[in-house]
């Protein structure tokens, strides 16, 4: 290796959870794309690209395609991390309904199925994959989210350098659609009045003033913000100490229409504040 430390992605997760177009979207933000790199090769490939001079930035996209040799990952990547190298891992996630839906559609065999069900390879999957999300950088639930979405995703997390400081996704959802699978944090606003109710406001969603206005306007919510905010910032050293440099941190409501989405927006102000780059998301609005 030389003294100049190669930035290496790796890209994993769930068969058809999107990492096509992840590793898509990477190429596009300049990373050199390696897909489906045996996990045996891995050190040797990175070896060689971190003497190339061009290259600054490498993506690998590992995945169960590799059959027995992917049990040799973990070595590979205590390997790297030996070599000093700016290691991240994005790992694209998604629900089995969603998972099915997609081998159906295409007509392909889950590559882990064999002579069983579509969901008996899923399940066998998430087994072998399961140490490799727990220490993912960053975990992307692709099961609502269309291929742009994705990409938005990516960009948010890979378009600029290695971050020294804590990044941040936060996430209004409706907990109607289940909570997100990939939430470090997860928030309930369903303590406070639900703006449904009210005529006026039930056809309007929380990026409306007129919403956001009634949400933040009480009490409960306003000292609620205060102490999420202390909470994230004593999380924020920790978490860099541990080399986190991502969490996404989700608010849910009944729908996901009013009061996580006001609840949402004014948390990402309130990180933005004191220094957290946060990207915001709304998964279910619209869906009412």
């Amino acid at each position: 290796m030389t003294d100049r430390q190669l930035e290496v992605a790796l890209v994993t997760g769930m068969s058809g959870a999107g990492r096509s177009t992840a590793a898509r979207a990477l190429e596009d933000l300049g990373w050199f794309v390696m897909d489906n790199l045996p996990p045996s090769l891995l050190a040797q490939a990175i070896e060689i690209a971190a003497t190339t001079n061009d290259l600054h930035r490498v993506a690998v996209v590992v995945d169960v395609r590799s059959g027995s040799m992917f049990k040799a990952l973990a070595a590979a990547l205590d390997d790297l991390e030996s070599k000093k190298v700016l290691l991240r891992t994005l790992f694209l996630e998604a629900s089995d309904e969603s998972l099915v839906r997609r081998f159906e559609s295409s007509r392909r065999p889950h590559p882990l199925q064999g002579e069983s069900r579509i969901v008996d390879g899923l399940q066998a999957e998430r087994i072998l994959l399961g140490d490799l999300r727990a220490e993912a950088d960053v975990v992307v639930d692709t099961s609502l989210l269309n291929v742009h979405d994705l990409r938005r995703k990516v960009e948010a997390a890979f378009s600029q350098e290695t971050p020294s400081d804590l990044r941040a996704t936060v996430l209004s959802f409706g907990f109607k659609y289940g909570i997100p699978v990939d939430a470090d944090l997860v928030a309930d606003m369903r303590f406070i009045d639900n703006p449904h109710w009210d005529p006026k406001l039930r056809s309007l969603t929380g990026l409306d003033s007129a919403v956001s206005e009634v949400v933040l306007a009480n009490p409960a919510v306003q000292e609620f913000l205060k102490i999420y905010g202390d909470l994230v910032s004593i999380m924020r050293p920790g978490y860099l100490a541990e080399g986190k440099r991502y969490v996404t941190i989700a608010i849910g409501c009944t729908g996901g229409k009013h009061r996580s989405v006001a609840t949402a927006v004014e948390i990402a102000e309130r990180l933005r504040s004191i220094g957290i780059q946060t990207l915001v998301v709304h998964r279910d609005l619209g869906k009412e």
